[in-house]
């Protein structure tokens, strides 16, 4: 990789990474995941990692296959399953440390690590349990109003993972959806953010320059670059195809099954994407998933 073409295979990805490390995944719930890339990890021996996220399956198979160590999070659903199975077992077990945070402050947090600030004054949060059994402090405010605000730390990341619609060799991005979340604050917060995409082109002003407004954070941010094309399923992206609630059913269902994580490993996340793709139904399939309406 050079610093003009930050192309990665998964192998190349997931070689970068360590064990202990803290990771970020952006997306939210069962939305714009980037699944291809936790499913590199899934099959790799990584272990005792950090994961920051608005959860969805992504935690839940993470915790499942004994990834997590401690999880920083503003929950973990996938909207029509209200509680990730998995999750839920993990956290029952008593095995994971627990930073359980009110979502904004979460979206604070990050973008205190974004601006390289140690924390941010904010007033989310205040008056909640969050606060209290979190430990968090407070500060007053230096002006006049004299305001005791809630002083939420920076959420630093090592890595942070995300998928849009397109990028390029350079780590130009576009995600085209209607909401990206808060996917830019994920990657500047992380000291290197790893990007997959449905597609990877050479150059994205050539490629695609009606569609500059959808890169949502600069190149400069971008570590690597991995192409995964319906690198999202079982989430959805909008508005290239929808989520697989059949297969999140499925999914959602083995957690209650002895052996039910095993066999999902070995009959749905397989080997490589290839194995993962054909088994989810095949490209074309996944594709036409329609997307929801709320």
């Amino acid at each position: 990789m050079s610093g003009f073409d930050k192309r990665l295979s998964f192998d190349a990805f997931v070689s970068e990474l360590h064990d202990g490390m803290t990771v970020g995944i952006a997306g939210w719930g069962p939305r714009r995941k980037p699944m291809a890339l936790v499913r590199a990890i899934l099959r790799s021996g990584l272990k005792d990692l950090t994961i920051v996220a608005y959860g969805g399956a992504d935690v839940g198979m993470l915790c499942a296959a004994g990834k997590v160590k401690k999880l920083i999070f503003g929950f973990v659903s996938l909207d029509a399953i209200p509680l990730e199975p998995y999750f839920r077992k993990a956290r029952e077990s008593g095995t994971l440390d627990i930073v359980e945070l009110d979502e904004g402050m979460l979206q604070w947090g990050l973008k205190a690590a974004a601006l390289r600030l140690p924390f941010l004054p904010t007033r989310v949060g205040l008056g909640t349990d969050v606060v209290e059994r979190g430990g968090f402090a407070t500060v007053t405010s230096p002006y006049a109003d004299g305001e005791v605000l809630l002083a939420m730390p920076a959420i630093a990341l090592d890595a942070a993972l995300i998928h849009v619609q397109r990028a390029d060799q350079r780590g130009n991005v576009q995600a085209l959806g209607p909401d990206t979340y808060y996917d830019e604050w994920f990657a500047k917060a992380a000291g290197r953010t790893y990007v997959s995409a449905e597609e990877v082109v050479e150059r994205m002003d050539v490629a695609y320059p009606d569609d500059a407004r959808a890169n949502i954070f600069e190149r400069c941010f971008v570590h690597g670059v991995i192409e995964a094309p319906l690198g999202a399923h079982p989430s959805s992206l909008p508005p290239s195809y929808g989520w697989d609630m059949p297969a999140f059913k499925a999914y959602a269902a083995s957690a209650s099954e002895e052996g039910g994580w095993d066999r999902y490993v070995s009959d749905v996340i397989g080997g490589d994407e290839a194995f993962y793709l054909e088994r989810a139904g095949g490209r074309a399939a996944i594709a036409a998933l329609p997307l929801p309406i709320f």
